[in-house]
């Protein structure tokens, strides 16, 4: 399984090239027999719903249940979760609270015990109050499952991040390194 994780506050013009490169990375993938995995929400999930189907991969969504019955999504993720369903092949069932964001990064953290390689569409930025994206690399990568980061040259997010000291010049390194290469990985 190959799932996708990243910033949540990507913007519009940055989300169809995000999509557009995961098609073409998801490709290979799908050749292979794998199949894609996402939790539902909003922004990055239903681009990469979108992507894996028109690579050929199969998707499979994975939604909330809260005390063993489907738990209902924000209301800016509901439309997003539709999508996805419509573009899955199958749906599953994970017992967490969407209203809960450390319920959420527990089961972003379950998703990735269950797959064999990550794709994380994230700048370098550390994780933040509003943002996991580089805990689940840490995460993943701590759990000897392999990253590939993908930030395409021009991809920005809507609210800037604010970072610091070194980390500021790691960032701003990152970011000046433009896109990673199909054939490179991080990790």
């Amino acid at each position: 399984m190959i799932a996708v994780v990243g910033h949540s506050d990507l913007t519009a013009p940055t989300l169809l090239m995000i999509e557009e490169h995961l098609r073409s990375r998801l490709a290979g993938f799908a050749r292979a027999g794998r199949t894609g995995l996402v939790r539902a929400a909003q922004g990055l999930p239903p681009v990469f719903g979108r992507a894996a189907r028109a690579a050929g991969l199969a998707v499979v969504t994975v939604l909330p249940t809260r005390d063993g019955m489907p738990a209902l999504l924000r209301e800016p993720d509901r439309a997003a979760a539709g999508e996805l369903l419509i573009l899955s092949e199958q749906a599953r069932l994970l017992e967490y609270d969407p209203d809960d964001r450390g319920s959420c990064i527990g089961a972003d953290e379950h998703v990735l015990r269950h797959c064999t390689r990550v794709l994380a569409v994230w700048d370098g930025s550390p994780s933040t109050g509003r943002d996991a994206t580089a805990h689940l690399v840490a995460f993943a990568r701590s759990h000897a499952v392999p990253v590939d980061v993908l930030w395409p040259r021009g991809a920005r997010r809507a609210v800037p991040v604010p970072v610091r000291g070194r980390a500021a010049r790691s960032h701003a390194e990152h970011a000046a390194t433009g896109p990673i290469g199909p054939g490179r990985t991080s990790g």
